[in-house]
């Protein structure tokens, strides 16, 4: 009644330090024996785990039980490192009730021996905290941290601990902080964050700031509650330099709102919280002989036995060095203005409010005082940068904006005037050219607006200077003829004022007609208007020049054209009328003008050409009878040559035939001559030449004798003396040998010899022996 289901199954062995995880254990009573249900079937913990650890024996798995995945080697955990574990179940262990949900550390070094109730979460390695370095940890919920301090949740603390830390289940690792090195230059400014005791046990309220500097620490690290506001750099006073310090920070820490502190040098030291430098660090005034500064006193103090109220205002004259103090502001720094005998100044008093013109010399200003600007028109600063021609002003040259506290100057050109007006003495007075204009604070220049253009159009000329002439001006004017032509007229005046620089009235009286220019040409061309419209054209035409100079200048006793015209109003002076053009203002009446003129040009043109060719005709005539004559005499003249010419042929031809016999005849006995000449001094020179060449053949040969002679005897002189060195250097020698030897060797060595022979000879027995070869002599030894 039994039936194999599976198998066979291997049986499992769990070595030494390794585990296994059984699914659906069975029960096991109180003895580890298996527990069997009614029917023999084993009971099982379903849905339940069992770890079983190393055994002898291998053990079977028993019905309904599985291996959940393999035989695992045990957990090292290594030193440095935990293991973050969590209940997944209530249980109790040794140290006591773990509830689900509970975490801890299993920290190393060590082996984790695991259980079906736990959970592992996490391997946690340590954080090594390095020198000048800290943790900064948050509590996750109430727990007690490594040095048994209990932390609330939502708390942040530092770890300053240098090494390994190994943060607990409960603490969150939010940052690690550098501390901040601190120099001799360099300090830290912090802030609270909240009330706190700092490191160094000073209370620290929220808010507060505060500097840490290298005297308290060489480095750092911020607490949790303390705010990094900056660095802040050493400030350094040289000494030459100065700084006041705003809201200096008193004894007890405090920032004394509103006061300054004055810090000279030499000196080094941090800002602290609130303080900051007005002007930043300023160097000590020092003041030339022509320098001064102009102070005003903040507040009631004693300069120099001196008492000083708010608001006074005095100077420091140089040469001298000054260090402002707290109580004083320094207004500006002046210097003397130099100024030449045509410059000047405008310079007010600030008490009084007079503004007067300083020319002329050096000057300084005093403590009441202040350069004051004077304002003239747009118009007036134009025209001070311009130059003044006949018609118009033109820009010279691109000149500087004007110092407005300098006295306005402006340089009057020859032959003009100019009025000044001064509306404080409610005077006038005129300048004439050339001379310079120096403007007093109250007094402004009047502008001369004049007309200009072709034909005259109001205020086209601006200028300051009225020109007194002599000079011209030209204008168009259109009138009519009795017979109602137009006629448009370009007229020249020539004009100049008739002025006094003594007289007063005169001068003032020039400038009475603002615009002479309008005023001298609309009353010339009514007069000219009214003269034309009494003639017709043929009669203005034939006599425009002497009917305009009547109509203007009028004429005296006798009839005659006068010579000037004079307007009373400006003693403006017209003395001349140039009529440059008339040109008919009709079409029709230009056309019909332009056709007779062109007619009159074309009769005249036709009368002069037939003058010309008259003119050219005569002489033609003249040049052609010239020229016969010419040619009858060049023709005389050429057969006088032609016989000259035939006379010298002949003359030729007999000279030539007999001088060639007698030319030749020299020519052969001259070469005869030449050619044994030649032979001669051949031979000659070939003599010359054997005997030189013999010469230096001989020569040749005796040098290479000679050189061969030296050449011999110098080797047998150095062989003789190469010898003579040789055997005295050998005998030399041979006495160095004997003389080191000593006579008893030297003896003892000629008889070592035959000794040593005649002992041979005993120890052998021989009596007589004879030794000879074919080299040597006979040698004949005997006992």
């Amino acid at each position: 009644h039994q039936s194999v289901v599976s198998g066979p199954t291997a049986m499992i062995m769990v070595p030494p330090r390794n585990y296994c995880i059984i699914e659906n254990p069975v029960l096991r009573d109180a003895k580890s024996n298996v527990i069997r249900g009614e029917h023999g079937q084993f009971k099982l913990r379903h849905s339940d785990q069992e770890i079983r650890f190393e055994s002898a024996d291998p053990f079977p798995l028993y019905p309904g039980e599985n291996l959940f995945g393999k035989v695992t080697p045990l957990q090292v955990v290594a030193p440095n490192t935990a293991i973050r574990l969590r209940a997944i179940r209530d249980y109790q262990e040794e140290k006591g009730l773990r509830k689900a949900g509970d975490e801890w550390l299993f920290r190393g070094p060590g082996t984790y021996i695991p259980a079906v109730e736990v959970q592992v979460v996490e391997v946690t390695k340590a954080i090594i905290i390095k020198p000048n370095q800290a943790l900064r940890l948050k509590a996750r919920k109430e727990t007690i941290d490594f040095q048994e301090k209990p932390r609330r949740a939502g708390e942040e603390w530092l770890v300053r601990v240098e090494g390994a830390y190994l943060p607990d289940v409960h603490e969150e690792v939010r940052e690690t902080i550098s501390a901040y090195v601190l120099t001799e230059k360099k300090a830290l400014h912090l802030s609270a964050v909240t009330t706190f005791t700092d490191i160094r046990g000073h209370e620290r309220k929220a808010g507060e700031q505060w500097l840490v500097t290298i005297n308290e620490t060489e480095t750092h690290i911020p607490d949790v509650y303390e705010r990094v506001v900056g660095e802040v750099n050493i400030t350094t006073l040289t000494s030459r330099q100065y700084c006041i310090v705003l809201d200096p920070v008193d004894k007890s820490g405090r920032n004394q709102l509103g006061k300054r502190e004055l810090r000279k040098g030499e000196d080094s030291f941090f800002l602290r919280p609130g303080e900051r430098l007005e002007s930043g660090i300023q160097n000590i005034h020092v003041l030339e002989e022509d320098e001064a500064l102009l102070l005003r006193a903040r507040e009631s103090f004693v300069d120099d036995k001196e008492k000083r109220k708010p608001g006074d205002r005095w100077m420091i004259h140089g040469p001298t060095d000054y260090v402002p103090n707290i109580s004083v502001d320094i207004v500006e720094k002046r210097r003397a203005i130099p100024l030449d005998e045509n410059e000047g100044i405008y310079v007010r008093d600030i008490k009084s409010g007079r503004v007067r013109a300083v020319k002329g010399s050096s000057y300084m200003l005093k403590s009441d005082e202040e350069l004051w600007e004077k304002h003239v028109p747009t118009v007036v600063e134009e025209l001070l940068g311009k130059d003044v021609s006949r018609d118009k002003t033109t820009t010279s040259s691109k000149a500087p904006a004007r110092d407005k506290t300098r006295v306005v100057t402006y340089r009057t050109p020859h032959n003009s005037a100019v009025q000044i007006y001064d509306y404080k003495a409610k005077k006038s007075r005129v300048v004439y050219g050339p001379d310079l204009v120096m403007l007093g604070p109250d007094e402004q220049f009047t502008i001369q607006s004049l007309s200009g253009d072709v034909p005259k159009r109001p205020h086209v000329i601006k200028s300051l200077c009225l020109l007194l002439g002599p000079d011209f001006m030209t204008d168009v004017v259109v009138v009519e003829t009795s017979d109602h032509a137009r006629l448009s007229l370009k007229l020249s005046y020539n004009w100049h004022f008739d002025y006094d620089p003594a007289d007063d009235s005169k001068s003032s009286a020039i400038f009475s007609v603002p615009d002479f220019v309008g005023d001298a040409c609309k009353a010339i061309a009514s007069r000219v208007r009214g003269i034309v419209a009494a003639h017709s054209f043929d009669n203005f035409h034939k006599g425009s020049a002497s009917i305009i100079r009547e109509a203007v200048f009028g004429v005296d006793v006798d009839n005659k054209p006068r010579n000037r015209f004079v307007f009373s109003a400006n003693n403006l002076v017209i003395t001349n009328i140039d009529i440059q053009s008339v040109e008919p203002v009709d079409s029709r009446t230009r056309d019909a003008l332009q056709k007779s003129v062109q007619l009159a040009i074309e009769i005249t043109t036709k009368s002069q050409e037939a003058e010309a060719r008259h003119e050219a005709e005569r002489r033609e005539q003249q040049a052609r009878g010239r020229l016969e004559r010419q040619k009858i005499a060049d023709e005389a003249e050429a057969e006088k040559s032609r016989r000259s010419l035939l006379e010298l042929q002949a003359a030729s031809a007999a000279v030539e035939s007999t001088g060639q016999a007698t030319a030749e005849a020299k020519a052969r006995a001259q070469a005869a001559e030449i050619e044994g000449k030649g032979a001669v001094k051949q031979s000659e020179l070939a003599a010359e030449a054997e005997a030189i060449k013999a010469a230096a053949t001989l020569d040749q040969k005796k040098a290479s004798q000679d050189a061969a002679i030296a050449h011999q005897k110098a080797l047998d002189d150095l062989e003789i003396q190469k010898a003579r060195d040789l055997a005295e250097i050998e005998a030399e020698k041979f006495k160095n040998i004997v003389d080191a030897l000593g006579p008893p060797a030297l003896e003892a060595i000629a008889q070592a010899g035959p000794e040593v022979q005649a002992k041979l000879l005993a120890g052998l027995g021989l009596k007589t022996f004879l030794l000879t070869d074919a080299s040597s002599p006979l040698g004949l030894f005997r006992q």
